[in-house]
């Protein structure tokens, strides 16, 4: 039996960036063989993809494509952020929000099932992210997309890689991508104050209306006048206003210049916005707190049972 050296493990991490573990089990499993223990790794790969599939991938990058007046946004999820610093997870990514721009797909079912091939994987995007999932050794996930097409000009503006914005406009381009990043650094939930969901509207019409009934029970515990029904109404509904105000795009504070509202630069710039998508990285998402040190103790534990 070969020994297995630090060397050795190192060496076909580096190669496959499969996990240390599995990497010394391979070539323990390969007596040493490097270029068997690498095949002892692909073919394990599905395994280990159905394996991490139960994951949460609460951590990931947007991406976006342009062309014309085509384009996508799309995020892609994985565990941890060390892993969206991977240039095979970042090429999956940029390929995979071409595919969408260029092919329209209808969900992601539709865009896994597109043709490609990269790092010896395929022959679907799917296939791919499969692969990729047991070579790196994270549960990996197309989240979500938007496709573009249509009469209006495109831009987008990706904020690292966590938060990307496409700016549908007719006019000036760069107003556009202004708004685009005004965007990213605000986060309005839609254009204008009529198009506030309405779930979010009832959300903060009640909590307006606690507010007021903790201020009534205070004013009476101190003795002091109560307001009227109808007064504290107008404290609600003013509420109300505020909160859409700050939420709807075209009436925020426009970041490079708070004198002016968003639409008030745009009409200067005789620029309009039809409409905007903004994607923030693991919105919505309820990420696992792991305990590291009993991972650590875990992954211990493993080596010393694989010894």
């Amino acid at each position: 039996m070969a020994a297995i050296t630090a060397s050795m493990v190192g060496e076909l991490r580096a190669k496959t960036d499969a996990p240390m573990m599995e990497c010394k089990k391979a070539l323990t499993e390969a007596n040493g063989d490097m270029e068997k223990a690498e095949e002892l790794l692909r073919v394990k790969l599905g395994n280990k993809a159905g394996k991490a599939s139960s994951r949460v991938t609460a951590e990931g990058v947007v991406t976006a494509s342009i062309a014309g007046t085509t384009g996508a946004l799309l995020e892609v999820n994985c565990e941890t952020d060390f892993v969206t610093k991977n240039d095979s997870f970042l090429a999956l990514a940029q390929a995979a929000v071409e595919l969408v721009a260029k092919n329209n797909p209808a969900d992601v079912a539709a865009l896994g099932a597109l043709p490609y091939s990269q790092d010896g994987f395929g022959p679907t995007l799917e296939d791919v992210r499969k692969g990729l999932v047991g070579k790196i050794g994270e549960n990996m996930s197309f989240r979500r997309f938007k496709r573009f097409e249509g009469a209006n000009k495109l831009v987008s503006y990706l904020h690292g890689t966590r938060i990307g914005v496409v700016v549908e406009y007719t006019g000036d381009e760069v107003a556009a991508k202004d708004v685009a990043m005004h965007i990213a650094a605000m986060k309005p939930v839609s254009l204008s104050a009529d198009q506030v969901p309405a779930e979010l509207i009832a959300k903060e019409r009640a909590v307006a209306t606690g507010k007021a009934e903790e201020d009534r029970k205070a004013a009476e515990a101190a003795g002091k006048p109560v307001q009227s029904a109808e007064i504290v109404a107008k404290r609600i509904e003013g509420g109300v206003q505020k909160y859409l105000k700050e939420v709807s795009l075209l009436n925020q504070s426009f970041v490079k210049n708070d004198k002016q509202t968003v639409e008030q630069m745009l009409k200067a710039a005789n620029t309009t916005i039809q409409g905007f998508t903004l994607y923030v990285v693991g919105e919505g998402i309820e990420k696992k707190a792991d305990d590291f040190a009993a991972e650590v103790a875990a992954q211990v534990a493993a080596a010393k049972q694989a010894a």
